[in-house]
Parts: structure tokens; C-alpha cells; sequence
């Protein structure tokens, strides 16, 4: 099994170029099941989460070709032949549940395995399936499936009212929602970039879509959807993890494709903690302003509030902040599972419940440490890069899920860090 060993100390500087969004690509590609004709995705990431969703659509028929070394997706869906989503696969990840909407969209009928994924929490999909019964679906939940068909082979229009803010509900609701017979209103919907994306990939293949970015989105479904070609949007974690290079560890570096508005409150909590964002006319350029970071207080929230998938990362600059600093984590119950890890590179990190009280350190020290999920392996690298001396993450699988060529990318900066080969 592969890990990643970095040398701690020095500053960064240089340019990073920041792929498309994995939850974004990943959201993208089962609206193939919703078309007979093609959908091209440009700036698609070059992930094992990305393998996955591909060999997920193939089970079901779906053509995927990856090209331009990964960077473009080519999908057809013309010849849909299983609706059964197998368990061998779902259990790897859990955006597999979004094929569930688009098959019972088109073909009225789906069998779909009750998803796995990252062990940061519950995370039910019963929000999914609430709101395709409030659109007529008929379901039975029996040997880890969910058997699931629409009467008269069409699901029906109707409002649904997410009880929390769910961006996979949301997802999948809208998806279902483009073919639906009459008007489907989602309220309470999540207005992250990455359902905006879907929505303008949707309304490029023909649906009527309202309201996306907002708390509302107003659906009129077509009879039918064609193809089309849609760029991936900029993967927001990934710029926001890289923008905290150079500020753990110092130096300058420029996020290759990053936008302010794709990272508003995290940037603004980077400005309090005495980190300079700027825009460029290639994208958003980092340093650490004086001296060393202030402690800052941090809230995880729905978009636009503080992303809790840059929650392990921030923690990993604050543990070395001037100051005690407090991180609540209103997301996701059990994300805190990265602190005992940065404990043995020295941190002072306190956690009850969901909250993390973490007092600044002068200095990390490096250590050997294992990854528990995708951003808190990240997150131990970053940590890395200001410890003393050597870390090795272990169990880096999980990085492979949502970063491509980390060690290239911090390594063109002047950091010292390695793949080691398992």
C-alpha cells in the first residue's frame, strides 16, 4: 500500500493547476443515463473516484472513454440494457446513489445497492428517496436495495421540501425532476457550485431549469433530453487546499483556474488568519501576509458558508496559529478523526463532540501518521510540509480519491515530498 513521505521546512512557491471537481464530475456523468445521445465532459479530474463512476455506468450499458489522458470523458447511453446498480460497486462510493434518479427517470424503473463511502458519518439517503416518492416513485428497500419503478413508467412533477440542506438529495431530485411529467419545485435545495454545474450541464442538454444557486429550483420536465458538452467546474476543495500551502508552511503561490466566488468564506477566514488572496487574470494568488498565522474561530456550513471539506485542512494551519482557535463541525458527526493523528506531530488539539479547540504550536514535528479519510489525509500532508523533520501518511488510497498527482503539484512548488510504492 502506498504512502507519501515529505520533508518539512521549507517555503513554497510557484504555480498549481487546479482540476475540475470531483463532486461536481461525479454528479455530471449519470446524467448519461438520462439521453440516448452523447455527453461530452471536458476538464474532468483524473481520480479513482472518477474509475469508479465509469465502471459503474458501464455495468448498466453505458459507454465511457476516457481521453485526452483522462482529461475528457466521452459517455453514451444509447443501449441501457441492466437497471440494476450492484453492490460490488456502490459500496466503494457513495455518489453511486445518483444513478438511481436518472434510470427511473428514463426507463421507469431501477435496482440500486445502498451506497458505502468515506467513514465520516451516517450520511443516510433517505432525503433521496423521499423526495422521488413525493414524485410518484414506488420503493422497497429489501436485501440492501432499492427496488424502485415509477407507475405508468414516468414520474410526476411535484414540490418537494428537503427537511436539511442535502446537496446528493438535491442532486438526485433534479436529475429525476428534468424528465418528469409537470413542474417539480425543490425547496430547500443546496445551492453549491457543483449543482449549479449540473444544472447548466442539464440545461445545455435541453431541460428547463430555474432558480439553481438559490433555495428554490423549478424544474419542467421535457419528454426528452439530447446530448452535449460541458466543462467541469474548478474544484473548490482542491483550490482551497492548495491556497493553504504556502500559507502553513510560507512563500507565494498562484491556484491556476481559481475563483473568489467559488471560495468566498473560506477566503475570508484565510484574510482574518493573515493570509493575502488576490485575483489574477489566471486565477487567485496566495501568500502569508506578516509573520505568523492568527488563531481564527471556524463553522462548518452549507454553501456559502465554510465547506466541511476544508475542515482537516484548516485545522492543520491552525495547529500552528498564534492563539487557540475553535472548529465546530456542524456537517458531518465524526470528522474529527485526523486530530490524533496531528497530535503526534506535536498539535494541541482538545475535541468534545463536534467541536475542536486546537492552541497553536511554534512548530510541528513530523511523524508517522495514517489517513482516515480523503481531506484529513490531505490535510497530514499539509501539516507535513510545516513539521520538523520527516512524516509518512500511510493509507494514502484515500487521497487518490479526490486529488490527482499531489506530490507533482506540491513538488513543482519546491516542496520535498515523495510517493513511496507499497
Amino acid at each position: 500500500m502506498d504512502s507519501i513521505l515529505v520533508r518539512g521546512g521549507g517555503e513554497l512557491n510557484g504555480v498549481i493547476p487546479i482540476a475540475g471537481a470531483k463532486n461536481a464530475c461525479l454528479t455530471l456523468m449519470p446524467a448519461t443515463l438520462l439521453t440516448e445521445e452523447p455527453l461530452t465532459l471536458t476538464n474532468a479530474p483524473r481520480l479513482s473516484d472518477i474509475r469508479t463512476m465509469t465502471q459503474l455506468l458501464q455495468s448498466l450499458g453505458a459507454e465511457v472513454s476516457s481521453l485526452q489522458g483522462g482529461k475528457v470523458l466521452a459517455m453514451s447511453s444509447h443501449d441501457i440494457h441492466n437497471h440494476t446498480a450492484d453492490y460490488d460497486i456502490v459500496r466503494k462510493m457513495r455518489a453511486s446513489i445518483l444513478v438511481l434518479g436518472p434510470m427511473l427517470a428514463r426507463d421507469g424503473h431501477a435496482i440500486v445497492s445502498l451506497p458505502g463511502g468515506c467513514a465520516i458519518g451516517a450520511r443516510p439517503v433517505d432525503l433521496h428517496l423521499k423526495a422521488l416518492e413525493a414524485m410518484g416513485a414506488e420503493l422497497d428497500l429489501r436485501d440492501g436495495y432499492v427496488h424502485a419503478k415509477a407507475p405508468g413508467g414516468r414520474l410526476k412533477g411535484a414540490v418537494v421540501e428537503f427537511p436539511i440542506v442535502s446537496v446528493g438529495a438535491t442532486e438526485n431530485a433534479l436529475l429525476a425532476a428534468t424528465l418528469a411529467k409537470g413542474t417539480t419545485v425543490l425547496k430547500n435545495a443546496a445551492r453549491e457550485p457543483e449543482i449549479v454545474d449540473l444544472a447548466h450541464c442539464l440545461r445545455r442538454m435541453g431541460a428547463q431549469i430555474e432558480g439553481e444557486g438559490s433555495s428554490t429550483i423549478t424544474i419542467q420536465g421535457v419528454d426528452r433530453l439530447g446530448g452535449a458538452t460541458h466543462p467541469v467546474v474548478t474544484d473548490r476543495i482542491e483550490l482551497g487546499t492548495y491556497m493553504l500551502a504556502p500559507a502553513i508552511c510560507g512563500g507565494e503561490v498562484e491556484c491556476l483556474g481559481g475563483r473568489l466566488d467559488l471560495v468566498g468564506a473560506f477566503a475570508e477566514k484565510l484574510d482574518q488568519a493573515g493570509i493575502s488572496v488576490t485575483e489574477t487574470e489566471r486565477g487567485l494568488k496566495v501568500a502569508r501576509k506578516n509573520g505568523r498565522v492568527k488563531a481564527v474561530d471556524v463553522t462548518t456550513e452549507p454553501f456559502p458558508g465554510f465547506p466541511t471539506d476544508l475542515q482537516a485542512q484548516m485545522m492543520a494551519l491552525l495547529c500552528t496559529a498564534e492563539g487557540t482557535s475553535v472548529l465546530e463541525e456542524k456537517i458531518f458527526e465524526n470528522r474529527f478523526m485526523h486530530a490524533p493523528e496531528l497530535i503526534r506531530m506535536g498539535a494541541k488539539i482538545d475535541v468534545h463532540g463536534g467541536h475542536a479547540t486546537v492552541t497553536g504550536v511554534e512548530r510541528l514535528r513530523g511523524a508517522p501518521v495514517m489517513a482516515t479519510d480523503l481531506r484529513a489525509s490531505v490535510s497530514l500532508i499539509l501539516a507535513g510540509l510545516a513539521a520538523e523533520g520527516e512524516t509518512v501518511v500511510s493509507r494514502v488510497y484515500h487521497l487518490d480519491r479526490g486529488y490527482e498527482h499531489v506530490e507533482d503539484k506540491l513538488g513543482a512548488c519546491g516542496a520535498r515530498i515523495e510517493r513511496i510504492k507499497g
